[in-house]
């Protein structure tokens, strides 16, 4: 991996602070009712999940970094912390020492993403994923015991047993049951994961915002709210085609064990691998080979 090239982009006091003070504002509307769940005590199945299931905290989200490659006039390089230097036109990433430090992990992501970009998109799997997470469980094993099922656990069970489960991804794979694993036409691993990642899998492109914030601070901060944006939206299809009935929190079923219902997560489903598309081309330009 080579290093980027010096910086090319100056911005002045103005604008850098107008762009910092909008991604607050955007990630504020995320953040808040968030916080006041969490103070509240309260579990959210689906507006939570991305602040539970991910590592990147509240504060990490909200905090601005203009990416590499961007000069900030009149800026004070500790405000920014230990991966920003001063120079005479103002503060800038130090690129080549985060590349220097990072390489490693910032080469296995983005060997992933150019993998998982050069293929085409599989868009049989139907959701199925998360009903083999509850797959021969009652309900008060399943994980969000909080909320019924749709049907019965016996029902529950029969739609795996008659469509069978076309999962990819490794990290939705590993929370499958027992009695569901044999069943998936694939055994994902880690180790496999950049064989096996494909631009159609909800997961995946869910999990870019995962890559775009361990690639911080080499990628505006920008960037990493489009896909935590897109994260937030495709878990609402991910749980709407759940088992779960979320029709009290506002999320009708999307009926997957229907023909009716697979045609219509299809289509959403398409219609994230193609915003992902183009959110992943971002990450890869954004990062040097």
């Amino acid at each position: 991996m080579t290093a980027a090239l010096a910086p090319t982009t100056v911005l002045d006091t103005a604008r850098w602070q107008a762009r910092r003070r909008a991604h607050e504002e955007r990630v504020d509307a995320w953040l808040t009712p968030h916080l006041a769940r969490r103070r509240r005590g309260e579990r959210h199945p689906v507006e939570d999940f991305l602040f539970t299931y991910y590592s990147h905290r509240p504060a990490q989200l909200r905090r601005w970094h203009p990416g590499a490659g961007v000069v900030l006039r009149d800026a004070d390089a500790a405000e920014f912390g230990r991966d920003y230097r001063a120079t005479a036109a103002g503060v800038t990433l130090d690129t080549e020492g985060v590349l220097a430090r990072r390489a490693e992990s910032v080469g296995w992501i983005r060997a992933l993403l150019a993998a998982t970009a050069g293929r085409p998109a599989q868009l049989g799997c139907f959701g199925l994923h998360e009903w083999a997470m509850v797959y021969r469980q009652t309900q008060a094993e399943v994980r969000h015991n909080a909320w019924p099922l749709r049907l019965s656990p016996a029902e529950t069970a029969a739609v795996v047993d008659e469509r069978g489960v076309r999962c990819s991804h490794f990290d939705a794979y590993r929370f499958f049951t027992a009695p569901a694993r044999p069943l998936n036409l694939l055994t994902p691993t880690r180790e496999t994961q950049h064989a096996l990642e494909q631009p159609g899998c909800l997961h995946a492109n869910m999990d870019l915002y995962k890559w775009s914030y361990k690639l911080s601070p080499l990628v505006p901060s920008e960037l990493v709210a489009d896909c935590f944006a897109l994260a937030r939206e495709i878990r609402t299809l991910d749980m709407r085609a759940s088992p779960y009935d979320l029709a009290a929190l506002g999320y009708p079923p999307v009926r997957v064990e229907t023909p009716e219902g697979r045609t219509e997560y299809a289509a959403a489903q398409r219609g994230f691998a193609d915003r992902a598309a183009g959110l992943r081309a971002r990450l890869l330009e954004a990062v040097p080979e």
